[in-house]
């Protein structure tokens, strides 16, 4: 990896991407990060250049809930980086009822599983054009509590639910990060890119925000030492730049020890893998957003 790679990473304005971002611009990282917020942008950029002064950033805007931002905010960065090194897809979101978006999507698939997606999809020639480049896929053991998988129904379900029947939905969605993962690393062989997954663990940041007691939670949560998104960071940190996980791909990795863990079924098996891959690519060329 280059000594000042270009490091593209989403959902970088708060908790564990902003957490990341931090530690990469002090190893010498050329950063783009996403945005929705101007005002959350700003604070990160000043968060950076008190934390390491030397870092470049660059912020490209719009709203990861819509393919049509997502398409766009690749088409821009691939126009500035002919080049990119690698790809965090960490942006993530937990809602607690149900929004659909005006492209007809679930927000949480659109945001959690889509977007990363599509934008991976619409930047592989600059991380090509890189040479060993990685793509770090921000998954979660949350997946093992997803209920059953209906492909392609899952894609488009937009029913109601409950802020206690959120975690399914939410543990689904990355379930499918998780198997777009073993379907990528199996497309791009031999390109020289790897793609990996991993599990942040339980983290307090603001992926939670929805609960009215998410604040208070968080306060109890951090006397206790419990949920240190420090750690959550730190995986991410690691399958960015250590040699260890150069040339490894196609695996899900655990908070903590770095070490490779089995995702729970379907995670793993390959013709799911594709069945998924082949009904998203349709669904968004379905909508003309591919």
């Amino acid at each position: 990896m280059p000594a000042k790679p270009i490091i593209v990473i989403t959902g970088a304005t708060s908790g564990l991407g902003q957490l990341a971002a931090v530690e990469l611009a002090k190893k010498g990282a050329h950063l783009v990060l996403t945005a929705r917020s101007e005002k959350r942008a700003d604070t990160t950029a000043n968060i950076l250049k008190n934390l390491a002064p030397d870092s470049k950033v660059k912020f490209f805007f719009g709203d990861l809930s819509l393919m049509r931002d997502v398409r766009r905010i690749g088409n821009e960065i691939k126009a500035v980086y002919p080049k990119i090194d690698v790809l965090v897809n960490n942006a993530g979101l937990h809602a607690f009822e149900q929004r659909i978006t005006p492209e007809g999507f679930s927000e949480m698939i659109a945001v959690n599983y889509l977007a990363p997606w599509l934008l991976t999809h619409t930047l592989l020639k600059p991380l090509m054009d890189s040479k060993n480049a990685r793509i770090v896929n921000v998954a979660s053991e949350a997946s093992r509590n997803h209920g059953k998988l209906k492909l392609p129904q899952d894609l488009t379900d937009t029913s109601k639910f409950t802020a206690g029947g959120s975690s399914r939905i939410y543990g689904k969605t990355k379930l499918l990060n998780i198997m777009f993962t073993g379907e990528l690393a199996r497309r791009l062989d031999k390109t020289g890119i790897t793609v990996n997954a991993l599990n942040p663990g339980f983290n307090v940041t603001g992926l939670g925000r929805e609960l009215g007691f998410s604040s208070a939670l968080a306060k109890i949560l951090k006397f206790l030492h419990i949920g240190n998104p420090q750690k959550g960071a730190d995986i991410i940190v690691r399958l960015v730049t250590e040699l260890q996980y150069s040339g490894v791909t196609g695996e899900y990795f655990n908070v903590g020890t770095g070490k490779s863990i089995i995702p729970v079924y379907p995670g793993g098996d390959i013709s799911m893998q594709n069945q998924l891959w082949n009904a998203t690519e349709e669904l968004l060329k379905q909508k003309d957003l591919y």
